[in-house]
């Protein structure tokens, strides 16, 4: 009889493992399934998050791009007009040309704001207080009856000042992209 027992306890194990075979080889797939699906998951995520901050980057190199040449330009035409200005040469084509280089200079700003980091904002900010203040003085002095050797001077000095701004701004914005720096003539050290 023992011998029966035990060849019926092996049979009902034999029984009750093939019928739990399937649920837990099911159970099984189920878990592995759903495991690759959240590293998949988290590997869209991830890709997705790489892509935007791809794009975030693109979009602020394009506006500190626009914020460069238009700031750069509207500092040279400044320039040329105080220029025309201590000469007495201005003409309404080169009024024109500086209006224009500082409406595109104020409409590349205006974009940079929405994309700029703070730092840059921060330099793009006192970039245009600095030629704010030089298209005021130039704006005088072109007024003025008179064109005074020793304003005209301050002006151009305050301008030069502005080029060396200008390479701390563009400086900062590198550094915001990630583009590794170069020492230029004025960056160099002894």
């Amino acid at each position: 009889m023992e011998s029966t027992l035990v060849a019926l306890a092996g049979t009902t194990i034999a029984v009750v493992g093939t019928l739990l075979a399937p649920v837990l080889s099911q159970r099984l797939l189920s878990r592995a399934q759903s495991d690759q699906f959240e590293r998949q998951e988290r590997a869209a995520d991830a890709q997705w998050a790489r892509e935007q901050r791809v794009a975030e980057r693109d979009k602020r190199r394009e506006c500190y791009v626009a914020a460069n040449a238009g700031y750069r330009r509207y500092r040279v035409e400044l320039m040329n007009h105080l220029w025309r200005v201590h000469k007495g040469e201005v003409t309404p084509v080169a009024r024109a040309a500086l209006d224009d280089a500082r409406h595109t200079m104020h409409g590349a700003f205006a974009e940079a704001q929405m994309a700029a980091s703070d730092p840059v904002l921060a330099e793009l900010d006192a970039m245009a207080v600095t030629l704010a203040r030089a298209y005021d003085r130039v704006m005088r002095l072109e007024e003025a009856d008179t064109s005074s050797e020793e304003v005209f001077e301050e002006i151009r000095v305050m301008l030069l000042r502005a080029n060396d701004q200008w390479i701390g701004m563009r400086a900062v914005m590198r550094a915001d992209l990630g583009v590794p720096g170069r020492a230029g003539p004025r960056e160099a050290g002894p």
